[in-house]
């Protein structure tokens, strides 16, 4: 039952890092990251496809993402995908390749994107604490069906504690990481 509760809140916590990584990997910290291209999903005969599905994004240097679709006739939809992406973005086409400038950001934008950073953080937090406040109850609720002895609930409700505070941890490191990133960049 103690290892139950332990992996149950490992993996919600886990979960909880990953979706921040994730969420991270699209804020835009001033140098071209193809990951940013991510959520872009373009009509490609008439299917809204993911852009890695229909050309392959590579980042030559800081400032310029190229997009090489694999048919050139879909160039023309790819570039109206980043534009509609909404991403602050300005693509143009050569007629083989999309090119996309990154622009450097504005003072005032790296302060939104902190905020935007904290707040994904923090949210990846709120998840942390959820996952240890379901297997917390589960530990609780064992010990009060007389499944576990009171020995095991604190010995259990411990080791939660110390994952949660990893993990929390964690996601303080890679928060500063990334708000370093855009301020630095």
């Amino acid at each position: 039952m103690l290892e139950e509760a332990e992996e149950l809140a490992k993996d919600g916590m886990e979960k909880a890092v990953e979706r921040l990584k994730k969420e991270l990997g699209r804020v835009r910290a001033g140098r071209a990251n193809p990951g940013m291209l991510d959520d872009v999903k373009v009509d490609s005969y008439g299917t809204q496809l993911p852009l890695k599905q229909v050309a392959t994004v590579t980042a030559p240097d800081a400032r310029m993402l190229v997009v090489k679709a694999f048919d050139r006739n879909t160039i023309p939809a790819i570039e109206r995908a980043i534009n509609n992406a909404q991403l602050g973005l300005n693509p143009n086409n050569d007629g083989t390749v999309v090119r996309v400038p990154i622009p450097p950001l504005t003072e005032d934008r790296r302060k939104d994107l902190t905020k935007q950073v904290h707040d994904h953080g923090e949210n990846a937090k709120i998840a942390i604490r959820q996952a240890r406040r379901e297997a917390n109850d589960l530990l609780k609720k064992a010990e009060k069906d007389k499944d576990i002895s009171e020995d095991d609930l604190k010995r259990g409700l411990d080791n939660i504690q110390s994952v949660t505070d990893t993990q929390s941890k964690f996601v303080d490191d890679i928060i500063g990481k990334k708000e370093k990133e855009i301020l630095d960049g």
